[in-house]
């Protein structure tokens, strides 16, 4: 059963033309449009199925700066104000709080890596506190277990999935931005080499600037134009249980499993880069790209099965614009738990914190994580297609950070100053080589 999501709904009609078309109603899509509407740039998002529904709402919902890959590390700073800034500006609710990220380990390595981070996250200005084993166990206490020691971020939190893209879209309709839902972006029209109109199921938007925020689905949409783009969509299960009487730590993280507790008191469980692999086209495709980062995680990554084919996201087809498209055929992403790793982690969650065994089940969900071959977005016009910018690749990290990277695509958009540096976000990096540095997950 996939997690609960807050539907919306908006007019169906597609206008003729538009500043900026947003192709892709995730939470990045949605805050990019958002900040364009903000800055009175007439902005249409299409997206082929609802608001949030494939991974933007089947997320942990954490946002963070702790332990983030040092390019992402600005990006993720800024988001957090952004988060708490979209609240106050709109009145929308996405169950964003600083509740502060636990983090608990018994494995000298593991606390070594995390105080390296800290050491490096004081430059940055980051607030981060490591945990000497009283500390650890102090502020683990509903473990009822020794801890060698931890780290406490406590400016980081988290946010709601089931409300954050919707609510972003509903700020983004009230500024006057056209949210266009169940209806499918198939195809780029060009006119002298450049953008000039997006070609939908419903009719063509004229346009001179496109963002391609299609998640798991862009690398596909690439191809179509003749861009390669390598990408790989990672199947990862979680999970959700009832509220208990005992209040949990709100974000904890442990090598066995990670527990994040929900706005209405339920708590999301999942462990930390278990997924399954699954075969498809576009991943033996790209495979070659991918081996320093399968290789650097071989222990939690699994062979797959069927969902990635079923989904279509991953074909190599090259489809017309006049029919029906994958996307048409498949409008929401729901690819089946891997049924092992949902009772394995119900498994390791209770062996935790024993509270849990009182609570029971109440969804269990997989999405497709879209992966690059670095761990980092892949954000910037796309080499060869001017006025076509990419958004996509966010290798499972783009939920918290996405106010950030929203802003940093408006600002490419609208020719406006870069809220942060955008080269180490560029595209055309992975033409470069594929054994680039591979981020930490």
């Amino acid at each position: 059963m996939s997690p609960p999501l807050n539907l919306i709904q908006s007019p169906p009609t597609l206008p003729a033309a538009a500043d900026v078309v947003v192709i892709g109603g995730g939470i990045i899509g949605v805050f990019t449009a958002y900040y364009l509407a903000r800055r009175g740039v007439s902005v249409a998002l299409v997206e082929k199925g609802r608001i949030g529904a494939e991974q933007s709402s089947r997320n942990w919902g954490w946002c963070r700066q702790q332990n983030r890959d040092a390019r992402e590390l600005p990006m993720a700073s800024k988001s957090l104000d952004l988060w708490e800034q979209f609240a106050i500006e709109t009145g929308e609710d996405t169950g964003f709080h600083r509740c502060g990220l636990l983090y608990l380990s018994n494995d000298d390595a593991e606390l070594a890596r995390w105080a390296s981070w800290g050491e490096f996250a004081k430059t940055a200005g980051v607030t981060t506190y490591m945990l000497n084993s009283r500390q650890a166990a102090e502020r683990g206490k509903a473990t009822g277990r020794p801890w060698k020691g931890g780290v406490f971020s406590p400016s980081d939190g988290t946010a709601d999935p089931a409300k954050a893209a919707p609510a972003v879209a509903t700020a983004l309709m009230k500024l006057g931005g056209r949210v266009i839902q169940q209806c499918a972006a198939r195809g780029i029209e060009l006119e002298g080499g450049r953008v000039c109109g997006v070609v939908t199921e419903a009719g063509v938007i004229k346009t001179r600037t496109v963002v391609l925020a299609g998640g798991a689905w862009a690398s596909a949409f690439c191809r179509q134009l003749g861009v390669r783009f390598p990408q790989a969509s990672i199947r990862q299960s979680i999970l959700s249980v009832s509220p208990v009487g005992y209040r949990l730590p709100d974000a904890l993280f442990t090598s066995g499993v990670s527990v994040t507790r929900r706005n209405d008191g339920r708590y999301a469980l999942a462990i930390s880069g278990r997924a399954r692999v699954d075969l498809t086209p576009q991943f033996l495709r790209f495979a070659p790209q991918f081996m320093p980062m399968f290789a650097k995680r071989w222990r939690s990554l699994l062979p797959g099965g069927l969902e990635g084919v079923r989904g279509g996201h991953e074909t190599l087809q090259l489809w017309r614009l006049d029919a029906p498209t994958p996307m048409e055929r498949v409008r929401i992403l729901d690819p089946k738990p891997d049924r092992a790793t949902v009772t394995e982690t119900h498994r390791r969650a209770v062996e935790l914190l024993p509270e849990l065994r009182k609570a029971n089940i109440t969804h269990a969900w997989a999405g497709f994580v879209d992966s690059t071959p670095d761990g980092v977005p892949g954000i910037g016009e796309l080499p060869g297609v001017p006025g076509l910018i990419l958004a996509a690749g966010f290798s499972g990290h783009g939920f918290g950070i996405a106010p950030g990277a929203g802003h940093l695509i408006a600002d490419l958009a609208s020719g406006a100053e870069p809220i942060v540096d955008p080269i180490p976000y560029r595209p055309d990096r992975f033409a470069n080589s594929s054994w680039g540095k591979v981020a930490d997950f």
